[in-house]
């Protein structure tokens, strides 16, 4: 028995697009509305008011539509997304992608049948975290883009969940839901849909204080864009469900062909017939239509050395060849065998592993598309000036003419300006109008037709009429002759000719897949025109019904209250260690012993370690014990597949509390077996906690407290307050925002040739890392355990000015965080926060003591208020 072909998943940002995935074999699209709450927040997205049209359009071309509701929602949203809801359940989506747990829990509320997706944005990460989806009624998980095929199939293993891969496509440098940069520097959260691309700015490197010069290097948290099509196999016989491409912010023609070459890829893996020759063409049109360069991403596992190219952060399409001379509006070009280009220099043979070999844990090398002969009018760009540079010289090909192993290429008028193009620069194919065209020629085809499949019941006696029952989709219709059966004189109604009348679906969105003729009478005659009508009358009957969409109830009561009212009256009769009439207490969190030694000296009463590699996290956890003081030990941010063990080792430790980061660490401590003590259980920023119905749910679990998310600003932040207990809630008063959390490592791609911690040499171990930005600020790269990098914002953030509000509404735990402070420094903003908890000290004079140590100062950061 063959394999189950895994769904292709295609994006859809407008209707040309959407089309586009329809005619080119898409099992299924997602998209977002134009009402927001959706992480593509710039893409044209659709209306709510034509919902039920859209979907009628995907439906009869036998495809699913999947909506994204997958960003964070605050407060003030709740009713609205309450309505959103509602219109969307009625309009017939087959199924939800979600990031926030409100989101689920009132979809759940709302329509019961309504199918629920966790977003990559959700950072579901392991088995445990998947029991939490499922406890929302998550049917779905889509993956972290950081899992490789052998922990996809870890996970698959302890999971009945539908999994969702992303195979091709943008990749992020950070965690999905993780990333807080575009929050931190710009205001505009990737969280809420606005990511403003801080991956694909140019950086210097910082080591140890001194500026690493890198060549044309510059773009050192860009990744290469993913081209899954090695993984296909391995995921295949995974069996996960769906195969996902990004892109919803690219055209109908990128659309085109990369469904075209995933569905021709994927047809052959699973007939085992895969055509090597067919996927390089296809990769060629893919990368001729959008491309960073193609990479495995992660689903190989880490290669810091081939993940990020880091010499430009776009389009680039086919690498062509070098520029050997310029002449009028002619320019030669020869070929070469592409150089690896590590972060070292361009040029550099490529590292080897421990036995001298290179190898990848994936099939092949990385994906590698056909070698494609330039054409009059396909475009091409010349790497002249600066990768940012918007006029970049460039254009159509008008003449090509062959010249030994390379080209001459001609350009008319007006033409790029070959005055910037020299001998030695790299020359790119990047678009091919023969691709555009092939698009337009698709649409015009119109729908696609005969993609439903169809099952058709027939049934009769002699004297009775023809009975016809039709099914596609878990919907039904019927319709009977007008005129009873008689004997046949020949071979009656037998199965060619049912199935070649009643079977005729052409023009329909109909297939016959199944014909019964269990309940009709052998050797009856009807004529044949009555065949055609019954086929009509069950056709027109059951489109409207396919096109609606499945079957379901959808409330008009209002449920926002009632939701999270039953989720907190849970929470109201908990016992906490924190009671609201408690004083203010000031949390520092530590990450080494120097900090550590700050806190014992300051007199305070309890302290969270976030020792981020845990090297050395024993010895501080007794030292703090010696000293009296209460231990809370940070979990990691992510957790993978196979990674269990760091819970194990925080057990061990025996924490008076723990500072849960990730749904998989939340799980492992809540399902203690009956009687097992646990450790008070602390929700950090991490799990991105908006509004009360997602607190209330937490807290209802058994969190003691939660971390307020960094996407709120001062009014966000009193909103939820004002809906949710506000004693049970941390707020983060100083601290270097974490931005990027990324599974890819700086300082194995710039200062080793190690493709990952078994041959890098752990330079991390001996140097310190920042990345400057282009305004001068030095963001400080901290490794975590799995060799994953944190980049913490250069500037401290303050919420200061917010402390007598806040204690006036009722919060009481407030955290000081440091990343790479002094003893000195760190006891100096703890003294300069402790006096203002105490009424000592004015906000701002707090602030400007705490700011002494601060190279690029301090500010309100995220709990400002924009206009």
């Amino acid at each position: 028995m063959p394999p189950r072909r895994p769904e292709i998943l295609a994006p859809a940002g407008d209707l040309e697009s959407l089309r586009a995935a329809l005619a080119s074999g898409a099992d299924a699209v997602y998209f977002g509305l134009d009402e927001g709450f959706n992480a593509r927040a710039r893409a044209d997205n659709f209306s709510l008011a034509r919902l039920p049209e859209t979907m009628a359009l995907v439906h009869r071309a036998g495809a699913r539509a999947y909506l994204t509701l997958n960003t964070l929602i605050f407060e003030p949203e709740l009713p609205g997304v309450e309505r959103l809801l509602r219109g969307v359940a009625s309009a017939g989506v087959d199924a939800l992608i979600v990031q926030d747990p409100a989101i689920a829990l009132l979809a759940r509320a709302i329509c019961p049948q309504l199918e629920l997706h966790a977003s990559t944005q959700m950072t579901v990460s392991s088995a445990e975290g998947m029991r939490f989806a499922r406890g929302l009624g998550v049917t779905r998980v889509v993956v972290p883009r950081e899992l490789s095929t052998a922990e996809i199939r870890r996970l698959a293993e302890h999971t009945d969940m539908e999994l969702e891969v992303f195979i091709h496509g943008a990749l992020c440098v950070s965690w999905s839901g993780q990333c807080l940069t575009s929050e931190a520097w710009g205001g505009r959260s990737a969280n809420r849909g606005q990511c403003a691309q801080s991956c694909r700015m140019p950086y210097d490197l910082v080591v140890d204080g001194q500026t690493r010069e890198l060549g044309e290097v510059r773009y050192l948290l860009s990744p290469k864009d993913l081209a899954g099509v090695r993984a296909v196999p391995d995921l295949v016989d995974i069996g996960v469900h769906s195969l996902k491409i990004e892109g919803r912010l690219k055209g109908a023609q990128y659309v085109t062909t990369t469904v075209q070459g995933y569905r021709r890829w994927v047809d052959g893996v699973v007939a085992g017939k895969p055509d090597e020759k067919q996927l390089a063409s296809d990769l060629a049109d893919m990368s001729l239509t959008y491309s960073r360069g193609l990479s495995n991403g992660f689903l190989g596992g880490s290669d810091h050395q081939t993940l990020v190219e880091g010499r430009f952060p776009k389009h680039r399409g086919l690498y062509l060849g070098r520029v050997r001379s310029v002449s009028g509006k002619e320019v030669l070009v020869t070929p070469e065998e592409r150089p690896w280009t590590g972060a070292l220099g361009l040029g550099e043979e490529r590292p080897q592993g421990p036995e001298g070999k290179v190898s990848s844990p994936l099939p092949g090398e990385q994906p590698t598309p056909a070698t494609v002969e330039p054409r009059p009018g396909m475009g091409v760009v010349f790497d002249a000036g600066t990768p940012e540079d918007k006029h970049e010289p460039g254009g159509p090909i008008f003449r090509v003419e062959r010249r030994g192993n390379g080209w001459v290429l001609g350009f008319g008028h007006p033409g790029p300006d070959l005055h910037r193009v020299a001998p030695g620069q790299r020359v790119w194919l990047n678009s091919d109008p023969a691709l555009a065209r092939r698009t337009e020629a698709q649409l015009a085809q119109g729908e696609p037709e005969g993609r439903v499949p169809l099952t058709l019941q027939v049934s009769g006696a002699e004297g009775t009429p023809l009975r016809v029952r039709a099914s596609a989709w878990g919907h039904e219709a019927s319709a009977e002759s007008p005129t009873p059966l008689t004997p046949s004189k020949g071979k009656g109604l037998d199965e060619a000719l049912l199935r070649d009348k009643l079977g005729a679906c052409g023009g329909t969105p109909f297939t016959l897949a199944h014909l019964d003729l269990a309940g009709l009478t052998p050797g009856l005659h009807l004529p044949v025109s009555e065949l055609k009508a019954l086929r009509r009358d069950v056709v027109a009957a059951l489109t409207p019904l396919v096109e609606k969409g499945p079957v379901r109830t959808v409330t008009e009561t209002p449920v926002l209250d009632s939701v999270r009212g039953a989720l907190l009256s849970r929470v109201a009769g908990q016992a906490v260690e924190q009671g609201a009439d408690a004083g203010p207490r000031l949390l520092p969190l530590c990450r080494d012993d120097a900090q550590l030694e700050a806190v014992i000296a300051a007199g305070l009463r309890e302290v969270e370690l976030d020792w981020m590699e845990m090297v050395g996290l024993q010895r501080a956890v007794e030292r703090a014990r010696a000293a009296g003081l209460r231990v809370t030990i940070a979990t990691v941010r992510v957790q993978k597949p196979g990674e269990e063990g760091y819970d194990a080792r925080l057990d061990k430790l025996r924490p008076d509390a723990v500072l849960v980061r990730h749904w998989g660490a939340m799980m492992h401590f809540l399902e203690r077996p009956s009687g097992q003590p646990r450790p008070v259980l602390h929700g950090d920023f991490s799990l991105n906690v908006t509004n009360s119905v997602t607190a209330a749910h937490l807290l209802g679990l058994g969190l003691d407290t939660l971390t307020c998310s960094h996407d709120l600003d001062e009014t966000q932040l009193f909103a939820l307050l004002e809906h949710a207990p506000a004693h049970r809630f941390t707020v983060a008063l100083h601290h270097h925002i974490a931005t990027f959390h990324t599974e890819h490592c700086v300082y194995s791609h710039t200062l080793s040739n190690g493709r990952d911690y078994r041959s890098c040499g752990r330079p991390c171990e001996r140097h310190q890392v920042s990345l400057r930005d282009r305004i001068g600020l030095e963001h400080p790269v901290i490794v975590d355990v799995g060799c994953r990098n944190t980049v913490f914002n250069a500037q401290a953030q303050s919420a200061a000015s917010l402390v007598p509000r806040l204690l006036e509404r009722g919060v009481r735990r407030f955290r000081v965080e440091f990343v790479r402070e002094s003893q000195a420094e760190a006891a100096r903003v703890l003294a300069a926060y402790q006096e203002l908890l105490a009424g000592r000290c004015a906000p701002a004079e707090a602030v400007r003591r705490a700011a002494v140590h601060e190279q690029f100062g301090v500010t309100r950061g995220t709990m400002k208020v924009l206009g």
